[in-house]
């Protein structure tokens, strides 16, 4: 059993639902990351999704888009997020961590110098937006033979036929993106989130998560309450943007926003 499918499957347990924060590896300053990722643990986070700066997130919205430009800014690449979760591994061996982003850099290394570099960081789990199942087979192949899960996207307009084939290839949770269009971009349906998260249970009794769309306590509260796990981004994003300049208010600014949310979606 990984490390996620331990977290998850213990929160079920426990009858609570998986918290999980996105940040933009090296934003806005590649100093504050490990701090942050033990800021967003000890608040309340049970897996811990690390962006992998790109020059194209096409999947991300303009606040996700420009904390990859400052990281990038500074010569954050894929290697320095591995370092990252190396030093975060020497003070938490349990949460795990999920890298998420896109294949041109993993593409740059090669699959299995990623790999093995992945696997002797502490990684948990890869998350390629831009790699349909299609493709990957040869990836996550891979990916077990490293222990690590494969987890990929499913969203409002993925047909019936299409999640199949993605949660046969799925392993830790499913990511499903609650809203048509990029990170940040448009109002919670919580009724429509419900009835697809469904839809997807009818093919796999792994972990659904959601993404997309969640900007406050009450949002990450109604979520919890249909899906497995509340995943959460831009809106962390957006107060690392604001207090970029001023670096050491960070990990607190931000474990404050997940530390509500944790309190009411434990409150359900």
């Amino acid at each position: 059993m990984s490390r996620i499918q331990a977290c998850l499957q213990g929160l079920k347990d426990k009858g609570r639902k998986a918290l999980i924060p996105y940040i933009t590896a090296g934003d806005p300053v590649p100093g504050v990351t490990v701090g942050l990722m033990h800021a967003l643990v000890d608040a309340g986070a049970d897996i811990v999704e690390l962006g992998i700066p790109f020059s194209d997130p096409m999947a991300d919205g303009p606040v996700i888009q420009l904390a990859c430009e400052r990281a990038l800014s500074h010569g954050t690449r894929l290697v320095d997020a591995l370092a990252m979760v190396r030093e975060f591994r020497q003070r938490d061996e349990v949460t795990p961590v999920v890298l998420m982003g896109y294949l041109n850099p993993i593409e740059a290394i090669g699959y299995d110098s990623f790999l093995e570099q992945a696997a002797q960081s502490g990684i948990d789990g890869v998350l390629t937006v831009d790699l349909p199942p299609e493709e990957a087979t040869d990836f996550c192949e891979g990916l077990r033979r490293h222990q690590l899960d494969a987890i990929f996207l499913v969203s409002p307009t993925t047909t019936s036929e299409r999640i199949k084939r993605i949660c046969q290839s799925s392993s830790g949770y499913v990511y499903y993106v609650s809203v048509k269009g990029v990170t940040g971009s448009a109002e919670l349906d919580v009724a429509a989130v419900e009835a697809n998260v469904n839809k997807i249970r009818q093919y796999t009794n792994i972990p659904v998560g959601v993404g997309f769309g969640i900007r406050d306590s009450a949002s990450a509260a109604a979520v919890s309450r249909v899906s497995d796990g509340v995943i959460v981004g831009s809106v962390l994003v957006n107060k690392i943007a604001e207090l970029q300049h001023q670096p050491e208010q960070i990990p607190a600014a931000v474990a404050e926003i997940i530390a509500s949310m944790r309190s009411a979606m434990d409150s359900i």
